[in-house]
């Protein structure tokens, strides 16, 4: 076992060795005693059921707000994107226009050349 389960364990079982000691030597009669410790248990559950719904509402928070700003950046990605599209399709609408330029220079030339 791991040490974290031989912890809980130990310290459940100190726990109901404490309540048994407890219930042996209360001053109260025994009925008082366990109903002392129910409620103590009761009030432990409650606890820890608060607390779990705190850290559960605070989790589902936080993931709303992830998804949130995921989506923002994801519009923001594909705006950029498209703005990038832009700029590398008249870029090599440029340089294809360079591109049959030059052609069009090589051509006359090699024309002329033949016709010497």
């Amino acid at each position: 076992m791991s040490n974290n389960t031989n912890s809980v364990l130990a310290l459940l079982l100190g726990a109901a060795i404490g309540a048994g000691v407890g219930i042996l030597f209360a001053p109260d009669k025994g009925s008082k005693t366990r109903e002392k410790i129910k409620d103590g248990f009761d009030e432990a559950k409650d606890n820890l059921k608060h607390k779990f719904e705190d850290v559960t509402h605070q989790l589902r928070k936080k993931f709303e707000g992830s998804k949130h700003n995921m989506e923002e950046t994801y519009e923001e990605m594909v705006s950029n994107m498209s703005y990038k599209t832009e700029d590398v399709i008249s870029f090599l609408e440029t340089k294809l226009a360079d591109l049959k330029e030059q052609n069009a220079k090589l051509q006359k030339k090699q024309l002329a050349n033949h016709e010497n």
